[in-house]
């Protein structure tokens, strides 16, 4: 079947873009940007014109029947009130557009509505030949300390959010899982234990991750820092993502857009603009390979590793992966490090570095990394800005990775 987005590249999305910034010039400065595609749109066909003239796709909300778990009283109930027949209705009233890539089917379902968004998922397929089915999960921290025990269970729908992933996993045959964090209002450890269940989920089922992080704040008086964006999205490379959705483009929750109410640009822009140009640089090799496994280096005794490490994740002091050797930073300093293996057509090894150093921005600084490489491996780095690597007489190699940044180190 035919299906709009390219999934062999790397690919950015966005959350909302509200009628007041769908002009040419808004969309024009949306493509320009970085921004693939965009989330929760509406059915504007003159807006969707002009997505299709500059090359962004729309994930359509309000062609189905849309469902969100939200506090988990409804959970369970979606069979009932959105039965399999009005999906039918809604595909025979739908035209299509180029620019349309997906259609929205609903947000953070509990894990007992996930036998029937297989139904769901199965039956879009066949109704949407053009476009794909959107369906985002809750986060880790459904389970806030606000709920109480039985909110908890029935917002997740199980007693774990472990067994929430594998439960989707079951039940609904998407071909990729997609989630947000917001590890600026939630954690970073929180952020680190996510990103471990679901790519582990992903790479068990042969699905791509996709992942929504945050642009804006939960409170208005702080801004994220375009190292806050890196840390984010390399940190989420490191375990093999293969979509990077930002919240939000215009309002929809929160604070700080990237545009404001009015459809002027703040300061995000240019952040989001840099940190996409980055991504985009690394694309076309990153997408070469998929990930493996991930690997703490450095890590040891920081409190922010703990969750992961309940899940069999260990901190080393230093990486050998059969390749390369005595991966680490010279000073110790803890690396996120993605082992990747080739797709199909392709050859080689990869380790995608993510610095974790200073994941809240605030004493940023440079950290030289270390390593050996196999005898007659050719090794590249490849990254969003120039950083050299260098190989010394004895054959260390060595480049420089700034706080929150992400390189692929690449041999063949």
């Amino acid at each position: 079947m035919n299906r709009r987005m390219d999934r062999s590249r790397l690919n950015v999305g966005t959350y909302i873009l509200q009628p007041y910034a769908r002009s040419e010039r808004h969309i024009k400065e949306l493509s320009e940007c970085g921004i693939d595609f965009v989330v929760c749109m509406g059915n504007d066909r003159p807006a969707l014109d002009l997505f299709e003239k500059y090359g962004v796709g729309a994930i359509v909300s309000g062609v189905v029947p849309g469902w969100w778990g939200g506090d988990g009283d409804n959970a369970g109930k979606m069979a009932a009130t959105n039965p399999l027949e009005k999906y039918d209705a809604a595909a025979a009233s739908f035209a299509d557009h180029p620019a349309i890539w997906g259609i929205d089917a609903g947000d953070e379902p509990s894990a007992l509505d996930f036998p029937h968004y297989g139904k769901v998922l199965n039956r879009m397929e066949r109704l949407f030949p053009n476009q794909f089915a959107y369906l985002n999960l809750y986060p880790n921290y459904a389970s806030v300390a606000k709920n109480n025990d039985t909110e908890t269970v029935n917002q997740l729908g199980t007693a774990t959010y472990a067994e929430h992933i594998e439960r989707y996993c079951q039940c609904v045959a998407s071909d990729y899982i997609c989630y947000d964090f917001y590890m600026y209002s939630a954690s970073v450890a929180g952020h680190y234990e996510n990103l471990a269940i679901v790519a582990d989920a992903c790479r068990n089922t042969g699905r791509g991750m996709w992942i929504v992080l945050q642009v804006n704040s939960l409170h208005p008086e702080k801004w994220i820092t375009e190292n806050q964006l890196r840390m984010q999205a390399y940190s989420s490379l490191a375990f093999g993502a293969e979509n990077i959705i930002w919240a939000c483009y215009t309002a929809g929750w929160w604070h700080n857009q990237v545009l404001d109410g009015e459809g002027k640009k703040t300061e995000q822009y240019e952040k989001l603009k840099t940190v996409n140009a980055e991504l985009r640089a690394l694309s076309e090799e990153y997408m070469k390979f998929r990930r493996v496994s991930t690997h703490f280096v450095g890590f040891g005794g920081r409190e922010d590793f703990a969750r992961t490490a309940s899940f069999g994740y260990k901190a080393v002091d230093s990486l050998d992966t059969g390749v390369f050797f005595d991966f680490k930073a010279g000073d110790g300093s803890p690396l996120i490090v993605g082992q990747m293996a080739p797709r199909s057509g392709c050859s080689g090894a990869a380790l995608f570095v993510c610095s974790a150093a200073d994941p809240y921005d605030t004493s940023p600084g440079m950290h030289k990394v270390t390593f050996r490489a196999a005898d007659g491996c050719s090794v590249k780095l490849t990254a969003g800005s120039d950083i050299p690597l260098l190989r010394s007489e004895d054959g260390v190699y060595s480049f420089e990775i700034a706080s929150c940044g992400g390189v692929l180190v690449t041999a063949k």
